[in-house]
């Protein structure tokens, strides 16, 4: 049953990642990125700006004014895991080989529907879920409120790291083109601009109802996964996910966020055990990673909208 468990688990983590919009997204865009160990998942940041920079001639000296500007977010490993179960009744009913396969799907396919369930509830929320052992979810990273908090170990709150601070507009408003657009510039530094935007069924109708019908665009890729979806500013998809919060509109940028997993506990299945006292064996399908950003400011979010 472990040989077989460990050929079909493969299809937990395909399944998982084309099963909502966001995770999707993260998967396409190549920010599901798997890691070694260590103390803390550490992700460099870049700041600051170099006072050594600038013209000179001839025999002029060069500035080597040592430099700040580079640090580092550091965030928790956080766990995951989803248990797949069979009774002892279960294995004499399917004993054979083709039986405990097709027994072995079925069961990953309960497992999956109730990983992708807690899995895209944990990644719009807090992170304070289940006394703080959730992961990181846009509701932590993004938060309506950037100037409060600690992300990566980096207090929001101290004015000298505003550079860590995401954009947002609180405003109870209905949604507009406007500010969108403003959200949007504000997201962008240079050519870094939001490449996704994901939001409620509710306002993405809002938004499709907005634009004018020579004006509604699709991108190919987000439409073959099978979701549906709009292009803004002729780049970014935009998806409606079950999961995210009412009245939110996130701007994201596939530079800015990853999901760190742990390369060698990723869905990983472990052996069937049978538990003291009961005609039954569990496999523990654990994962260990966690949610992360190296530039919050290509960040942002609209909330109180409709």
């Amino acid at each position: 049953m472990s040989t077989t468990l460990a050929k079909v688990t493969p299809k937990l983590t395909d399944n998982i990642f084309s099963a909502t919009p966001f995770l999707n997204w993260l998967q396409k865009a190549g920010n599901v990125k798997k890691v070694d160990g260590g103390a803390k998942i550490v992700e460099p940041l870049l700041f600051g700006t170099n006072s050594t920079a600038g013209s000179y001639s001839g025999y002029d000296n060069v500035a080597t004014t040592p430099q700040e500007g580079i640090t580092a977010a550091e965030y928790d490993w956080k766990q995951f895991g989803v248990t797949v179960a069979i009774a002892g009744i279960e294995e004499l009913k399917n004993s054979g080989d083709t039986q405990i396969i097709s027994l072995l799907e079925a069961k990953i396919t309960q497992a999956k529907n109730s990983a992708v369930e807690q899995m895209s509830s944990m990644f719009f929320s807090d992170g304070l879920g289940n006394g703080g052992k959730d992961w990181n979810g846009l509701k932590h990273i993004v938060p309506v409120d950037p100037t409060t908090g600690t992300v990566g170990n980096i207090d929001r709150s101290v004015a000298a790291n505003a550079f860590w601070r995401t954009k947002t507009e609180t405003t109870v408003e209905a949604l507009t083109l406007a500010r969108m657009s403003t959200m949007y510039n504000n997201c962008s530094v240079g050519n870094q601009t939001p490449d996704f935007l994901v939001t409620t069924q509710t306002l993405w109708e809002k938004y499709e109802a907005l634009l004018l019908p020579a004006q509604r665009f699709s991108d190919a890729s987000t439409a073959q996964a099978g979701f549906d979806n709009l292009v803004y500013k002729s780049k970014a998809p935009v998806v409606w996910d079950t999961y995210c919060t009412s009245g939110y509109l996130y701007f994201l940028n596939s530079d800015a966020l990853t999901l760190k997993v742990h390369k060698d506990r990723w869905m990983k299945a472990g052996p069937f055990l049978q538990e003291a006292g009961q005609d039954a064996r569990y496999s523990l399908i654990s994962s260990a990673g966690n949610l992360v950003t190296n530039a919050s400011r290509l960040l942002g979010v609209l909330s109180g909208k409709s």
